[in-house]
């Protein structure tokens, strides 16, 4: 009986070690379960693989800019900007391709392959202006993308002045709104973008050195890493895919104008953060995010599924996100006593 007691002890010490370690893991998944079951019995239509499709769809431009800011929160730093990069990158591939009428400022009308090369040197230049405020002046990021996501509004209002553009790309437009097989090419784009994502970070060595720059950045710094470079790197990951989604959003969308993607900042963080990523760095990934996405996405669509109060259903979202906050800072005080003890 008493060595029965004595092996089941540090039995459930290791379960309650293993539990508080993978809280940040364990709670989305539950959350995710749990929103799959009640929107399943509310309504008849929600079960449906028509309705997974259109949950898919629905959270890809979300997943693309949420690729990039995982790598940026990993390490600890934040990028508010990504919303107006993402609405700027699209609005300069809309309105300089060849429309009917020129209705950019400096009446530019480029063929489609220009158009898009433009767009990504415009989001590759409001990333590097980023990371070179972060690491060579030294303003926090917070500060930085803040002061870019009203610059990127800026160049919208410029290049907009109250019009909207729909002509886009060809290939953008086949990314955007058609499919294959009965797949959305925004589908595969998002799968493809957040796949490549968890490559990297899982696999390679700039992976690890996210890792270790948000883990602890000290130690990072004492074994070698160019944390500047690092952070640059992320700021610039970041911005590119925070372009991409803003090209393919607007095609999805049908049309280029301004505020077009004011909500998906706040879409973005919450999906990483209620994915469990920590906010204080060097814990999470693309498999967070991943989860994140879902919640968000079955949420949103169950809300709609079931009718319910517009305002009612920003409240909800607001809560889940207080939620998945109060969770990520309670997951990493509870691994504090366990770091404590391995030091």
């Amino acid at each position: 009986m008493c060595a029965s007691r004595v092996e089941t002890a540090p039995s459930f010490g290791r379960l309650k070690q293993w539990f508080r370690g993978q809280l940040r893991n364990i709670a989305p998944f539950l959350t995710l379960l749990f929103l799959v079951v009640f929107f399943g019995f509310a309504s008849p239509s929600f079960a449906t693989m028509d309705n997974l499709g259109n949950i898919l769809s629905q959270v890809s431009v979300t997943g693309i800019i949420a690729a990039g800011l995982t790598f940026v929160i990993l390490t600890a730093e934040i990028d508010l900007s990504v919303g107006s990069v993402a609405n700027a990158t699209g609005i300069v591939a809309a309105f300089f391709t060849l429309q009917a009428t020129s209705v950019n400022i400096a009446n530019i009308a480029l063929p489609g392959w220009a158009a898009i090369v433009l767009a990504l040197g415009s989001c590759l230049s409001l990333g590097l202006v980023n990371a070179l405020g972060i690491t060579r002046i030294g303003i926090p990021s917070f500060i930085m993308t803040l002061a870019m996501l009203q610059i990127g509004n800026g160049v919208c209002a410029m290049l907009v002045r109250g019009q909207i553009a729909y002509s886009v790309p060809p290939l953008i437009l086949t990314l955007g709104s058609k499919s294959i097989g009965g797949v959305p090419w925004l589908v595969i784009v998002a799968a493809l973008t957040l796949f490549a994502g968890h490559i990297v970070l899982a696999y390679t060595r700039f992976g690890r050195y996210v890792y270790m720059v948000g883990g602890n950045r000290e130690a990072a710094e004492y074994s070698g890493v160019n944390i500047r470079l690092i952070i640059a790197a992320v700021m610039i990951i970041s911005a590119m895919c925070s372009g991409v989604a803003g090209m393919l959003g607007v095609a999805y969308f049908g049309s280029a104008q301004q505020n077009e993607f004011d909500s998906y900042l706040l879409d973005a963080i919450s999906a990483v953060v209620v994915g469990g990523t920590s906010l204080f760095g060097g814990r999470g990934g693309m498999g967070n995010t991943v989860v994140g996405l879902f919640v968000l996405g079955v949420l949103n669509n169950g809300l709609d599924q079931i009718n319910i109060d517009s305002f009612l259903k920003i409240l909800i979202r607001g809560l889940i996100l207080l939620g998945a906050l109060i969770i990520n800072v309670y997951a990493e005080r509870l691994r504090a006593p366990d770091s404590t003890a391995a030091a």
